[in-house]
């Protein structure tokens, strides 16, 4: 948060949602080309709308003016900043079945300055194992390495019926934000943070989509 006045909390999550998706597509501009980016032109390029893109970002005291755009360089680096992705933050992950593998081997989350450190499962055939460079260890390890290494951020992707213990287990080791890949719901107390990635709802919301296309 360093030079900026205002927190997180002072804009709406869809603002937040949003932020990444303006850093990734001016990432993709050559730099030697494009000194200046306008908010038409992001909103443009995004499918957005214009007043919509200038306001979010008023939200990071980027500096912008309506006529002469943006400094693009000075943008990126504005977004980076308020999204923290210039500090990198180290989590755990427990679950190692697929969709934990996959995202154990995912490189793209060092764009956003995330890095899984190790794994942790109760299964004995990939206990001691190498993924995406990471080692797996027993879940009963997790809670004294989260407690040495301050790690803050743990991820959960094991079945519905283990998440809760998981998600215990991890706020005795100190993480105090968790993103859930569980399709479940997790008691935790007031100052810890979750983050429910729901597919079973997204799905929903897609079927739902395409059944009203289909049907016109």
């Amino acid at each position: 948060m360093t030079g900026y006045e205002k927190p997180y909390t002072s804009i709406s999550v869809q603002t937040l949602k949003r932020l990444p998706l303006y850093l990734n597509h001016l990432k993709t501009l050559d730099r030697e080309k494009t000194k200046i980016i306008s908010s038409p032109a992001i909103a443009k390029a995004l499918g957005l709308n214009e007043v919509l893109v200038r306001k979010d970002l008023a939200a990071i005291k980027s500096g912008g003016r309506p006529r002469t755009g943006y400094l693009l360089e000075k943008l990126i680096t504005d977004l980076d900043t308020y999204l923290g992705y210039g500090n990198v933050n180290e989590a755990v992950l427990v679950g190692v079945g697929h969709l934990g593998r996959a995202l154990m081997s995912y490189k793209g989350f060092d764009a956003y300055g995330l890095d899984i450190v190790v794994g942790f499962d109760t299964d004995e055939t990939v206990i001691g194992s190498d993924i995406g460079g990471k080692k797996v260890l027993h879940l009963e390890k997790m809670v004294s390495l989260c407690e040495r290494m301050h790690i803050n951020i743990g991820i959960i992707t094991v079945p519905a019926e283990n998440a809760q213990e998981v998600c215990d287990r991890m706020i005795e080791g100190g993480i105090l934000a968790i993103w859930n890949f569980a399709p479940v719901s997790l008691n935790v107390p007031e100052h810890i943070l979750v983050h429910n990635e729901n597919m079973a709802s997204s799905l929903a919301v897609l079927s739902k989509h395409l059944k009203k296309k289909i049907n016109k």
